[in-house]
């Protein structure tokens, strides 16, 4: 967990389990919603320029092990690519300590009126860059 820059956490609800008794693997998918959140619409640091919002072209997810109710997931988020137009970031998503699954995201920016993508701006580019995970290739 420490090796990502951004970190925050969330409630595991009685409404995820499943008729197995366990986390559906669809709300694996909201854990990683809710790092993403925090990670992109931090106001210490926002990404998004007037005018400018972001869209998701791709989301994987690789479980790892079950999450059971109650407890909590912490997320791990952190960029592993910056393009022109899309960044990249990889999450891990923990129980007790424990690592219960990885996702990996491509995030476009887009202009909000025309809603094509448009280049990432260099404040931007200069935010995603400082917030690379250690072990990501540099481009």
């Amino acid at each position: 967990m420490e090796a990502y820059p951004s970190r925050t956490s969330t409630d595991i609800r009685y409404a995820d389990l499943d008729r197995q008794g366990h986390v559906n693997n669809a709300v694996f998918a909201t854990f990683s919603e809710v790092g993403r959140v925090a990670f992109m619409y931090d106001p210490a640091r926002p990404l998004a320029t007037e005018g400018r919002s972001f869209v998701i072209a791709r989301l994987q997810i690789d479980f790892r092990a079950e999450l059971f109710w109650p407890g909590s997931v912490d997320i791990g988020t952190g960029v592993v690519r910056v393009g022109r137009s899309s960044f990249t970031l990889a999450q891990g998503i923990f129980n007790e300590g424990r690592l219960v699954a990885t996702t990996e995201a491509t995030i476009v920016i887009v202009d909000k009126e025309t809603r094509r993508s448009t280049p990432l701006p260099p404040a931007t580019v200069e935010v995603l860059q400082s917030l690379r995970l250690a072990d990501a290739p540099q481009e």
